[in-house]
């Protein structure tokens, strides 16, 4: 079964799917836009949980219970901060969402949730980093036979959503 991938505006700590991912600091103990709405919204034991983890590297992703979110789990990963593009960011961009998916199948994850990763303050070009997320994690899912079946690219605001369903439409979901 081919899995499914979908755009969707909204605010990713209300989405009942198995796993949602976290936009983190390397730090992974909360922080503004994305990590703060899932650190208020899960409760004070996902820091509790992410202080033993000792942080994550950028590209690198970390996963822990989803405590009071509807999702049963939370999947860390720092994307990297744009510095014009020629300092790998595109490459760090896609080990994200490839690492997201490894802990993803890892885990018995059906259903994922992602956010915009890196286009909030880390400046990341929204449509360039819609066209990595998209055509990364399609083709993970292309080469991968495994639990994940549904895949939901969560926006906050009109621009990214567009961007976003237009990098699907280019990905040919």
């Amino acid at each position: 079964m081919r899995a499914i991938c979908e755009v969707a505006e909204g605010d990713i700590t209300k989405l009942a799917v198995d796993a949602i991912v976290n936009a983190a600091k390397s730090s992974l103990l909360g922080g503004g836009g994305v990590d703060g709405a899932i650190h208020r919204a899960a409760g004070p034991e996902l820091l509790e949980e992410c202080r033993g983890l000792g942080g994550c590297p950028t590209g690198e992703a970390r996963i822990t219970k989803g405590y009071k979110l509807p999702a049963k789990h939370v999947i860390h990963t720092v994307g990297p901060v744009w510095n014009g593009g020629g300092h790998g960011e595109d490459g760090l961009l896609e080990s994200c969402y490839r690492n997201s998916l490894a802990l993803a199948r890892q885990a018995g994850v059906t259903t994922i949730a992602f956010p915009a990763i890196s286009t909030g303050v880390y400046r990341f070009p929204l449509d360039r980093a819609a066209r990595i997320a998209l055509s990364t994690v399609t083709d993970e899912l292309a080469r991968d036979r495994g639990p994940v079946e549904k895949v939901i690219f969560c926006t906050f605001g009109a621009e990214a959503t567009e961007a976003f369903r237009l990098a699907l439409k280019e990905a040919g979901r």
